[in-house]
């Protein structure tokens, strides 16, 4: 029997199924075999009405970026009775910002004056000064840059081109990495996409199933987390309304700062599922959903609430 059948004598509806799908970064093998995994695994009603969540960085490290958005933007038509939702990580971010489809910041400023932050840096990096440079955000003149120093320390790995390993996605459209020829490669659609992209998601009533039972909770997904020691309101309203007038989203790209749940959250039951950090960690309410890390040799993983079931691209699943 798979997880999502009812048992004979049971008439209670069950909880909806809502399913946590952690970062594909251009796989488009994985994601199609942790996706058929998904609908072996789960009643095909109750999987069909699922609400799936994608916890961001869809491109770079791996060879197929372009089919994997191609991949998610099918998904809506294929599967119409699904809710999707499509977090943007760092990579999107950046990838958004170098094709241009960021919205401008709304306190008037210029992305130029981002720069400075971190301008000790470009030399390093080797920051994109080609076409459309002189107004673009800092994080994407840090995507299409050239690293001089080319193994990643943080990340254990020889860097792709650049310090977001984006070589592979300019590949993926058929210009080579750092050419402003992808703005006029990337297809509409994808543009769209990018635009589209949620930096915050939030679900009120979402299961989930422990030693106590099953429990009610707010869901909140966000691709690396939510800042302790910050009024979680303000956050919220901050990453809604796609603030781009600093240089670093830290919900977005942070580490330490947003592991954890914040305090504030504890008061009411709330799950926060985010990917980005390169590890699997379930503690509690808060989900870490990123086992892979856009290493070719890990799996892309999700997790299914209420049972916190976890399906990685490498089951060998049957039905």
């Amino acid at each position: 029997m798979t997880e999502a059948e009812p048992s004979n004598n049971s008439t209670v509806a069950k909880p909806r199924l809502v399913i946590c799908i952690g970062d594909i970064h251009g796989y488009i093998t994985k994601l199609q075999n942790l996706w058929s995994n998904l609908e072996t695994q789960f009643d095909p009603q109750h999987f069909n009405a699922a609400t799936i969540i994608f916890l961001g960085d869809y491109c770079d490290r791996g060879p197929d970026t372009k089919k994997v958005l191609d991949f998610l933007i099918d998904l809506p038509s294929r599967y119409p009775n699904q809710k999707h939702v499509f977090l943007s990580g760092n990579h999107e971010f950046a990838f958004a910002a170098f094709v241009g489809v960021l919205p401008e910041p709304q306190n008037g400023v210029s992305f130029k004056e981002g720069w400075e932050e971190d301008e000790e840096s470009e030399d390093r990096e080797g920051w994109y000064k080609g076409d459309g440079y002189e107004n673009m955000h800092l994080e994407g003149r840090r995507w299409a840059g050239h690293m001089k120093v080319r193994f990643n320390t943080i990340e254990g790995s020889e860097c792709k081109g650049s310090i977001y390993d984006a070589g592979p996605t300019f590949a993926s459209y058929g210009v080579p990495h750092g050419s402003s020829d992808l703005l006029k490669a990337v297809p509409d659609d994808h543009k769209k996409f990018l635009a589209d992209t949620v930096w915050v998601h939030e679900e009120d009533d979402v299961c989930i199933e422990d030693e106590e039972g099953i429990r009610h909770c707010k869901l909140i997904a966000v691709h690396a987390g939510l800042e302790e020691g910050k009024n979680v309101g303000e956050q919220l309203r901050f990453l809604k309304a796609k603030e781009t007038h600093v240089p670093k989203i830290e919900a977005l790209s942070g580490r330490k700062t947003v592991w954890d749940i914040p305090k504030e959250l504890t008061e009411k039951p709330t799950i926060v599922v985010s990917g980005h950090h390169g590890k699997l960690h379930i503690e509690g309410l808060r989900l870490i959903i990123d086992e892979g890390g856009g290493f070719e040799n890990k799996p892309v993983a999700a997790i299914a609430l209420p049972s916190m079931k976890l399906v990685r691209d490498t089951d060998n699943l049957t039905k």
